[in-house]
């Protein structure tokens, strides 16, 4: 016996419902004689006769009403299951995890998640902050958000907002008592509250001022990757500090920090949405321009 083409089965259940041909037919938006042929062939196939054709009439036979008994529950599950994950497409549905640095947490992603929440009522949102060079999709992501320097080959990358930019900052009592750098050299034997990521080494600062590029590995005696405690020491004249000008904004509108080298800070490279090349979610999942 040869295995049935599903389509036929589900054409067989239409002829059977309706008892006519014509009436399937047209229900399937396929030519009588498309039908006629399909359940021919699903007959052939099974070497069963599954209808009873008379010019006046189409029943069912014995065996093809065992076959629309098993078959029409099962094919009436799948129907509702299409149904389901269809309805995904106008009402984002489930959960969604993203993976994202700190920085994106902070200033961009807090101000946007009560509006996003209140969009899609049916969206679980499960952020993880992250400053590791970590595989979001290995570990169960379904997006992440990256530096553009720092993306693999294989994933659909959108640019999500214009590039951060750094700041190098001090308290006015630090600055009083030392003075301020007028070269990024300058900054070395100077006390430095130095960041460092999960999963690297301490970095050393960079800066540019036209074509000229300095890289310098600060001192001082506090190494976190914790920004809040570093603004902290920071106001409190422990040593220069160089983040993003978003963390410290408060503190330069408050005169609590005074910025330095502003010529010689680039820009941060840009943050990028990440999702799988095979755009096949793992979970429903909501609009990307969100992510």
């Amino acid at each position: 016996m040869a295995a049935p083409n599903l389509a036929d089965l589900d054409l067989f259940l239409a002829v059977a419902r309706h008892r006519s041909f014509r009436r399937a037919a047209k229900e399937r938006g396929v030519a009588p004689s498309t039908l006629s042929l399909a359940l021919k062939r699903l007959e052939e196939d099974l070497g069963v006769r599954l209808l009873n054709r008379t010019t006046r009439s189409v029943t069912p036979t014995a065996a093809g009403e065992r076959l629309v008994a098993r078959l029409a529950p099962v094919f009436s599950e799948v129907a509702e299951s299409l149904d389901e994950v269809n309805s995904f497409r106008d009402t984002p549905t489930g959960v969604l995890r993203l993976n994202v640095p700190i920085v994106v947490s902070w200033l961009i992603l807090a101000p946007l998640v009560p509006r996003f929440l209140a969009a899609y009522p049916g969206i679980t949102l499960e952020i993880i902050e992250n400053n590791a060079f970590v595989d979001v999709f290995a570990q169960g992501f379904d997006a992440g958000i990256r530096y553009g320097e720092a993306l693999a080959q294989d994933v659909v990358a959108v640019p999500i907002c214009p590039p951060q930019r750094y700041v190098l900052a001090a308290s006015p009592a630090l600055i009083a008592r030392e003075g301020m750098p007028d070269h990024p050299r300058d900054l070395i034997g100077r006390p430095c509250l130095r960041h460092r990521f999960a999963d690297s080494a301490v970095q050393p600062w960079e800066f540019e001022h036209g074509d000229e590029v300095v890289r310098v590995l600060p001192d001082g005696r506090l190494v976190g990757n914790s920004v809040q405690i570093a603004i902290s020491a920071a106001e409190a004249g422990l040593g220069w500090f160089c983040t993003f000008e978003g963390f410290l904004a408060p503190s330069l509108a408050a005169g609590r920090l005074v910025p330095a080298l502003q010529d010689w800070l680039p820009p941060s490279p840009a943050l990028t949405s990440i999702t799988p090349a095979a755009a096949t979610c793992r979970r429903p999942c909501a609009p990307s321009s969100t992510s």
